[in-house]
């Protein structure tokens, strides 16, 4: 039992290692254009 135990750590172990020696560089860069500033109405003189 205490072989199977130590077998089950070392391939448990294996897997981490392998799990987190990955290269993860694959960053994601989402660019988001900013909205336009609307103007404001202009009065057209209707209500001055």
């Amino acid at each position: 039992m205490s072989k199977n135990i130590k077998v089950l750590g070392m391939v448990s172990l294996m897997v981490l290692v392998a799990a987190c020696g990955r290269n993860n560089n694959d960053e994601e860069f989402v660019v988001v254009e900013p909205e336009p500033i609307s103007q404001e109405p202009v009065q057209t003189g209707k209500f001055k």
